[in-house]
């Protein structure tokens, strides 16, 4: 297994000499927000740029240290990842916002194909 794949995201190996050790970094903690919104797939272009200006105000608003990356829409539900320093920001984006913020998970590990290498 690639040590992608068993290392917290926050995690980087560093290779020196015969030695391997791992230094954590001080990374911003990373979440996925589940947003419940019935029919949300069915959304118009135009309610898309809406929803997304809203979204980026609240978040001028709340300063630097959270930051939207993308969202992944389904048909009654939203998907958000964000880079934040705490829950507790990323729900007062969703409060300042009037977004829903159903579930809000802290990402403790990121696996993808390249975790299958040996």
């Amino acid at each position: 297994m690639a040590i992608s794949g068993i290392l917290p995201y926050n995690l980087r190996t560093v290779f020196g000499g015969n030695s391997k050790t791992h230094v954590r970094r001080k990374n911003v903690p990373k979440y996925v927000i589940e947003r419940d919104i019935p029919d949300i797939g069915d959304v118009t272009p135009e309610q898309v740029i809406a929803i997304s200006q809203k979204s980026c105000s609240v978040l001028n608003n709340l300063g630097p240290k959270i930051q939207w990356l993308h969202s992944y829409v389904t048909q009654d539900k939203i998907y958000c990842v964000y880079i934040a320093p705490n829950e507790e920001m990323v729900r007062e984006h969703a409060r300042q916002g009037g977004f829903p913020a159903n579930r809000v998970s802290e990402v403790k590990l990121v696996i993808d194909p390249t975790s299958a290498e040996a």
